[in-house]
């Protein structure tokens, strides 16, 4: 097994309910997500509403893809938990991951509040798990630079 994970944290200068309402959210995801990647949905389902949403079993399989056009990658959304202005935890697969975790969470904190992404992943290919590292960190912290246009903010830097 070759566990890979990482965090990004933001402090972000709106009220945890507004931020909640946008990145649960699939149009608040592909935001983030924009311009170098987007992610298909199901057109039923665009939020992550607890009543509405199974858990802990397949939601659909979400293509992503290049900009919005080219399919490199998918993802077998699995919710195990929601919790409305807190977060949630994804434990899902997809083509390049045998598991895939991604942990939001998000919490008062003055002037606004912190939102954290958790990762932690294991790739199909384990000599990929170094390089794939840095690379999807890199990708956070771009949604994350995301969120603070829309909301202002910055990144709470972590040792």
């Amino acid at each position: 097994m070759s566990l890979h994970g990482f965090s990004v944290t933001s402090h972000l200068h709106a009220p945890r309910q507004e931020v909640w309402a946008r990145v649960s959210t699939m149009a608040g995801v592909n935001d983030e997500l924009a311009p170098l990647l987007s992610m298909t949905h199901p057109p039923h389902i665009d939020s992550l509403d607890p009543e509405s949403v199974p858990l802990g079993r397949r939601l659909f399989r979400s293509w992503i893809k290049l900009g919005r056009v080219l399919p490199f990658d998918y993802d077998d959304l699995v919710l195990v938990r929601v919790d409305p202005g807190e977060g949630f935890l994804e434990r899902s697969t997809m083509f390049s991951q045998r598991s895939w975790e991604h942990e939001r969470t998000l919490r008062d904190a003055a002037g606004g509040c912190h939102l954290t992404d958790r990762i932690v992943f294991e790739p199909r290919v384990a000599a990929l798990g170094a390089p794939l590292r840095p690379l999807l960190r890199a990708f956070f912290r771009h949604r994350h630079r995301r969120l603070h246009r829309r909301f202002g903010g910055e990144e709470i830097r972590q040792r």
